[in-house]
């Protein structure tokens, strides 16, 4: 797995240890601090091994965490945008006017800047090649007036302060959604400890598969945001805005910059459950035989004012009235900002966060023949809608069924005990007050039918605010982290629960919690009845399935090939806790147009792959008897 989000790097389960740092050893505590110091640019380790503070200075790595702990602290996780137009500039706007001119107005203007098209009336005078003076006579002049509007909306989930993406590969305008795919699936290949080439070469090019995207498209102003602004901000489109704008665009990137892939593509679109959606995908290709290797992720970076304005005019977000009166305040503080996101507590709408997570899916033959690090496993991926609906954005009851599925089948892979003593639920957690009532409902009447009376649930929008289509994406690799540390992250926010939440069958907890786990649930609700929850076993009860699939002597082969490949990603992570990133970016390298090919009738081959994609498909109907062959 790997990614980014506001508590940091995915891969060695960084940004997992920053939601449960108070829980972990001192050791555990001192490196997860250092790692984030690095990756924010407070602190550098030069190729001596010595560390220098930003300012310079030779510490030693206890010195540096003693230095930037506050820091690290305050500008992670969900608090106060850092964009100074949400603070104290205010966000730029115009105000439609019409002047009432008592008298003529005239103005000087420089050519270029004069529109095409003017009104009959207006005279225009040259003074020289570059200004000219125009004449408007008294009447009526509409006009637009610049002016700031101070933003209602400050908190939000943003990456690591001094964390930037697009900083680490040759990025030309690249949106920041498309620079976070890089880094994400970068560190996702790092995690792994495989060699993506090496890998390749073992299949055909037709078994690989990417599916990745995102729930808006890029709306910063390098994507489609500035395209949509263009004419009536006076500035020009350019001609990346346009193809770098959709929401596929993340798959695309990795296959033509990152993997060099030909084998399947695309992008499932399903609001807040987006992630889930192409893990299906991914999930469903592998079960068929399709794909024995797929790259599944998403990467949203929705922290726009125009964004922000959008979800707050429906009244989803927490903006600072609600906040201020949630907690009777006359001003809000920096920490005020930090506990933004409530789920299952009293709450006034959710935290806008940004985030790309990516996981590598393999066939078990494959990740067993490669000593692949197993992290968990993915039996199934449930999708259901609501029905008919009053509101598109209210929920429904097609989370009713996702769950209830989802469930059924840990029940019939595990049993009963374990379903009801070893599971627990990452919820959509959203933070708003519907969500606490609908989703908490849905669990209750799921935990009823099977008897479960104490079931844990993770909300980690409390640490990372609400990623849009990532945010099952962060529930996941949390999930992941959950399993290898024996802990789960609590709800922080949440200093009591909300008396409409029904709560009576759920474990609600604010401290992390230690917690052996044999299933994850991952639950998402999206606008529009987008309801989807996959399941993710532990690595644990996975080795004991592949086990009883492969045998003990196919184990012990991958055990011996697993700890190569696990001191590879070690080094990785070394590195990366160093803030020494190697973003995988293959701009115009192996570039083929057809003619290279060599096609024949039962596979093509294709220069630069080791093997060729075979040609051999399934046909559903049988041989249908051609009248010229009788």
């Amino acid at each position: 797995m790997g990614g980014v989000n506001p508590a940091g790097r995915t891969s060695g389960h960084q940004a997992f240890r920053r939601t449960v740092l108070d829980a972990l050893p001192d050791d555990v505590q001192a490196r997860t601090l250092l790692g984030l110091a690095a990756m924010m640019r407070l602190a550098d380790c030069q190729a001596d091994g010595a560390w220098h503070d930003a300012e310079g200075r030779t510490l030693d790595a206890a010195g540096i965490v003693e230095q930037t702990r506050q820091q690290v602290l305050d500008h992670t996780l969900v608090r106060r945008i850092e964009d100074a137009r949400f603070n104290e500039e205010g966000l730029p706007a115009n105000r439609k006017a019409s002047l009432a001119l008592d008298a003529p107005l005239t103005f000087r203007i420089r050519r270029r800047q004069l529109p095409d098209d003017l009104p009959p009336t207006w005279q225009v005078r040259e003074l020289d090649r570059q200004n000219l003076e125009v004449t408007v006579p008294a009447g009526t002049m509409d006009v637009m007036l610049p002016e700031t509007r101070q933003a209602q909306v400050r908190a939000a989930g943003q990456l690591p302060s001094g964390f930037e993406p697009s900083r680490l590969y040759r990025s030309v305008h690249h949106p920041r959604g498309l620079a976070m795919t890089i880094f994400a699936a970068s560190d996702c290949l790092g995690d792994s400890g495989l060699e993506w080439d090496t890998l390749r070469d073992r299949l055909d090019p037709d078994e690989v598969a990417v599916y990745a995207g995102n729930s808006i498209g890029q709306l910063d102003d390098d994507g489609w945001g500035g395209l949509l602004k263009s004419f009536t901000s006076g500035k020009r489109a350019t001609s990346k805005q346009m193809p770098l704008g959709y929401g596929q665009m993340p798959a695309d990137f990795l296959n033509a910059y990152v993997l060099g892939s030909v084998g399947g593509t695309g992008a499932a679109l399903g609001a807040c459950a987006s992630f889930l959606y192409n893990l299906r995908l991914g999930v469903d290709d592998i079960r068929a035989g399709r794909r024995r290797v797929v790259l599944v992720g998403t990467a949203d970076a929705p922290i726009t004012p125009e964004v922000i304005e959008g979800f707050r005019t429906m009244g989803a977000l927490a903006d600072d009235d609600g906040l201020k009166a949630l907690d009777a305040l006359e001003l809000l503080t920096d920490a005020d900002y930090q506990r933004a996101c409530r789920p299952f507590a009293r709450n006034c709408g959710f935290t806008m966060g940004e985030s790309s997570q990516f996981v590598m899916l393999m066939d078990d033959d494959l990740a067993l023949e490669t000593g692949a690090d197993i992290l968990g496993s993915v039996p199934g991926v449930f999708v259901n809608a609501d029905g008919w609906k009053r509101s598109i954005s209210a929920p429904g009851i097609g989370n009713y069924i996702s769950l209830a599925k989802a469930v059924a089948l840990v029940r019939d892979m595990l049993g009963e005990k374990a379903l009801r003593e070893r599971t627990f639920l990452h919820a959509h957690g959203t933070s708003t007050p519907k969500n606490r009532i609908t989703e908490s409902h849905v669990f209750d009447r799921v935990a009823q039918a099977h008897g479960i009376t104490d079931w844990p649930v993770v909300a980690v929008k409390a640490y990372v605010g609400h990623s849009q289509g990532t945010a099952a994406g962060d529930q996941l690799t949390s999930a992941l982290s959950s399993f290898a540390h024996g802990l789960l992250p609590g709800i922080f926010t949440l200093d009591a629960v909300a008396d409409d939440v029904h709560a009576e069958r759920l474990r609600l907890f604010r401290d992390p919690l230690p917690f052996t786990a044999d299933a994850a649930f991952i639950n998402a609700k999206g606008f529009g009845g987008n309801n989807a929850t996959g399941v993710v076993l532990s690595p644990a009860v996975t080795e004991r399935l592949l086990l009883q699939r492969h045998g003990e002597a196919a184990m012990d082969a991958w055990r011996r090939r697993r700890a190569a490949t696990r001191e590879v990603a070690a080094a990785y992570h070394q590195a990366a806790d160093l803030g020494h990133f190697q973003a995988r970016y293959r701009f115009g390298e192996g570039v083929l147009e057809g003619p290279e090919l060599e096609v024949g009738r039962d596979e093509i081959h294709i220069p630069g792959y080791a093997r060729s994609v075979s040609l051999a498909v399934d046909n559903p109907f049988g041989r249908l008897e051609d009248e010229d062959d009788s």
